[in-house]
């Protein structure tokens, strides 16, 4: 069990970083319009939104096991399938099959974590976010070396289904051990945790961080550029504010676990957010090294954060589905809208401060959730205030 987690984390990220590493060649290739990059780009969000907040009702349908067999297969086929698309329709739906076999992926780990190892969740939350943030930063990193190798993005992209073959071999053996009978307890409908205040902060905590990090992950290079900054060394910075989140991811979890109230480390990483924004505020290229440390840490520690609270803040597995796809599924639109919004206001304003004031709020809101998802309390013990009957008369 612990080896399939681990490779299905592996490969959430890849049909994302990938083919963002040499969209040129795709879109050159397949004679992919600019609505239709523009959409390529989009899609990540819109299937993680969408597609994990159907999660917990498939789940239920299919059971875990089951539903992840299903979604790593989806994903290894759309990952090969897009690869051999003859034109840009059929990539796109090929695309959309591959995130949506992760956007599922994304609410069932920390499910399948609860369920399967709940005196372990800090270690097994710590072997899944690294394999998450190894990788991204793998296919992000290894992708164009692998295009430029064989000549080919059909196989540097296509390669990645390997990835996702392997991974469905031990959820394979589960199924066929029994594992994979029946559906999960009913747990609470999105729409539910949604009325918990508990809910509204992890939505809230989770939609900020999203925001944040896309932001910085689609913009960064073209801040440092435009400060001066030749484009391999402000490449180079961006591949190193990405690369941070895997040391987090090796300590983080087991710490928040062993801490009864995670307020000071939310804490810590809205501190480094503002040290970092500032640095960029006044003096972007002087110490760009010390900046992008701090928003590196900063972003892969409260993503690991927002990941972890889901089997924190829960007692079962029902739970921690139920969170999981509420926060991800409304967090990655928030998340989404962030790349957009800065872009706005730097093409309105002609400069970088009005942008930087826009992900200086979105921290802000992001400390505020923070320090109330901090809190020692449990979802269930919310929900057992907000009734089905009360929750019908509030809609």
């Amino acid at each position: 069990m612990t080896a399939g987690v681990a490779l299905a984390a592996l490969n959430l990220r890849t049909a994302i970083t990938s083919v963002g590493a040499v969209l040129d060649e795709v879109s050159r290739g397949l004679g992919l319009s600019a609505v239709q990059a523009g959409l390529l780009t989009t899609l990540p969000v819109l299937c993680f939104a969408l597609v994990g907040g159907l999660t917990p009702l498939l789940s239920r349908r299919l059971g875990e096991h089951r539903l992840m067999v299903y979604a790593l297969a989806a994903l290894a086929a759309g990952l090969a399938g897009r690869a051999l698309a003859d034109g840009p329709g059929l990539f796109l739906v090929l695309s959309a099959l591959a995130l949506s076999g992760g956007a599922v992926g994304n609410v069932l780990l920390p499910t399948l974590v609860k369920q399967h190892f709940p005196d372990r969740v800090g270690l097994m939350t710590t072997v899944y976010t690294t394999a998450l943030a190894v990788g991204t930063a793998l296919a992000a990193g290894a992708t164009v070396p692998l295009e430029q190798a064989t000549g080919q993005w059909r196989i540097a992209l296509g390669s990645y289904a390997l990835f996702g073959v392997a991974a469905l071999l031990p959820w394979l053996l589960v199924l066929r051990r029994g594992g994979g009978e029946g559906g999960q307890r009913p747990g609470a409908s999105p729409l539910r945790v949604l009325r918990t205040g508990l809910g509204r902060q992890s939505v809230l905590y989770f939609g900020t961080q999203s925001a944040v990090a896309y932001t910085m992950f689609g913009w960064y290079v073209q801040m440092l550029r435009d400060q001066g900054m030749d484009p391999q060394t402000a490449g180079l910075a961006l591949s190193y504010l990405s690369l941070l989140g895997v040391p987090v991811s090796l300590f983080l979890p087991l710490l928040l676990t062993r801490m009864g109230d995670q307020r000071p480390v939310a804490a810590v990483f809205t501190a480094a957010y503002l040290a970092g924004i500032a640095g960029l505020w006044c003096a972007p290229l002087a110490g760009v090294w010390l900046w992008t440390t701090f928003l590196g840490v900063a972003m892969g520690g409260s993503f690991v954060f927002a990941l972890t609270s889901f089997a924190l803040r829960t007692r079962t597995g029902a739970g921690t589905t139920a969170l999981s796809a509420a926060s991800q599924g409304l967090g990655y639109l928030m998340g989404g809208a962030g790349p957009f919004l800065f872009g706005f206001l730097h093409e309105s304003s002609g400069g970088w401060h009005a942008p930087l004031l826009l992900v200086l709020l979105l921290v802000a809101a992001n400390a505020v959730a923070g320090q109330a998802l901090g809190r020692p309390r449990h979802l269930e013990d919310a929900l057992g205030r907000v009734t089905p009957a009360a929750s019908r008369r509030g809609r």
